[in-house]
């Protein structure tokens, strides 16, 4: 199994909770995980995340009760328009979005299809699909 340099992993409240969200509504699979540590390695594409569940696992100091604070996860997808349809039929709320947006970047302007929710621990998430 190959691992990104850099794989976020977020401490969580309820493992069961956060894997409906990140793999039942967003299509994150399950590579492996430690049950007994409330722990689960995910997989979408090449994006990766650790979810550990607090208390349990290997959780350091205690955590504020907003967990998500000003981090922002873009995550790169090829089934946007399922995933909508899944947090649709969820009736999961939105932060913003869907929306196309164009940024410019250091290529020039590049435009994405996207939307922002957040994730059961107030994780924000914005998956998106190049147009």
């Amino acid at each position: 199994m190959n691992f990104n340099a850099l794989i976020p992993e977020l401490s969580v409240r309820d493992l069961q909770q956060s894997l409906a969200f990140y793999v039942g509504l967003i299509g994150f699979s399950v590579r492996y995980d430690r049950p007994e540590e409330g722990f689960a390695f995910l997989q979408k594409g090449q994006a990766q995340l650790m979810l550990d569940t607090i208390g349990i696992g290997r959780t350091i100091d205690e955590l504020a009760s907003g967990l998500g604070g000003g981090v922002n996860f873009q995550l790169a997808v090829d089934d946007f328009d399922a995933i909508v349809a899944r947090l649709q039929t969820a009736e999961w709320p939105l932060v913003l979005g869907p929306e196309d947006r164009w940024y410019r970047t250091a290529d020039g302007e590049e435009g994405q299809r996207q939307l922002w929710l957040r994730d059961p621990d107030g994780y924000l998430l914005r998956p998106f699909m190049p147009l």
